[in-house]
C-alpha cells in the first residue's frame, strides 16, 4: 500500500499506478490554503466546540505541524510557497461571491484586515511571498493566481490547507482544468470530519491530482 494505489475510487480502482512526480523547484511551488485564525477559533457554544473537537485536534496536532515542515522545506529549496485566504475587500462583504453569502457554515464575512482573517502565526507568510485574497472558494477563479503561476513558469503545485471538500476541492479542480500538475498532502488538510476529509480526496485523485503524504512528497522535492 502507498500512494499510487491509495485514495482510489471507483473509476481508478483497476488503472495502472501513476509515474513518480517530477518536482523541480523552479517549476513548482506550494499554495497554502485558507489556515486562518477563524477557522482555529473556539465556537460560541459548549456543544459547538464538542462537535468540532476532532477538526481542532487534527488542526492542531497534524496539519499545522506538518505544514510547518513543508513550508519549510519547500522555502530551503527555492520553491514558491504562495498563501491563498478568504478575505472580502470591503468591510460589508458586498464584494463576496453567492457562495460566501449564503446562510450556514458557508457565510464568512471576513474583512481583510480583520484579525480572524488573517493567516495563523504559525504560517505567517515570508515578506517576499505571494498572497492572495478570494472571496470564492477556489484560490484560481476569484484571483489572478492562473496568471501568477503562468508567469512564474510554474507546472507543479503541492496544495495544503483547509477544507478538503471545499476551497481545498475548488482549487484543485480548477487548477487542474487550468492544466497544472497537482498534489494534494493529503495530512497537510482537513474537512470537519475524517469521513469528509477521506471521501473528498477519493473523489479528487487521480482525476484532478495525486494524493500523497507529507514523507512522500518530502522525497520527490528536487534541488
Amino acid at each position: 500500500m502507498g500512494w499510487k494505489t491509495d485514495f482510489r475510487s471507483f473509476y481508478y480502482e483497476n488503472a495502472p499506478e501513476p509515474d513518480n512526480p517530477v518536482l523541480e523547484s523552479s517549476r513548482s511551488a506550494l499554495l497554502v490554503i485558507d489556515v486562518q485564525n477563524t477557522y482555529l477559533a473556539p465556537k460560541d457554544s459548549v456543544e459547538e466546540n464538542q462537535r468540532w473537537q476532532p477538526f481542532f485536534e487534527r488542526m492542531s496536532r497534524t496539519v499545522v505541524p506538518n505544514c510547518i515542515r513543508l513550508v519549510a522545506r519547500c522555502r530551503a529549496k527555492g520553491i514558491e510557497v504562495i498563501h491563498a485566504r478568504i478575505a472580502c475587500l470591503t468591510p460589508d462583504g458586498r464584494d463576496r461571491s453567492l457562495s460566501q453569502k449564503k446562510p450556514g457554515f458557508n457565510y464568512l464575512l471576513l474583512p481583510k484586515d480583520e484579525a480572524e482573517a488573517q493567516i495563523v502565526d504559525e504560517l505567517a507568510p515570508n515578506p517576499d511571498e505571494i498572497c492572495v485574497l478570494k472571496t470564492t472558494d477556489s484560490a484560481l477563479t476569484g484571483t489572478n493566481l492562473r496568471l501568477i503561476l503562468s508567469n512564474m513558469g510554474i507546472k507543479n503545485v503541492i496544495v495544503a490547507g483547509i477544507f478538503t471538500d471545499q476551497c481545498i476541492s475548488s482549487s484543485v479542480r480548477s487548477l487542474a482544468d487550468e492544466s497544472f500538475d497537482v498534489i494534494v498532502v493529503e495530512d497537510c488538510c482537513a474537512a470537519a470530519t475524517m469521513e469528509l476529509h477521506q471521501q473528498e480526496l477519493e473523489i479528487l485523485n487521480m482525476i484532478y491530482c495525486h494524493v500523497m503524504g507529507l514523507d512522500d512528497v518530502l522525497g520527490y522535492i528536487q534541488e
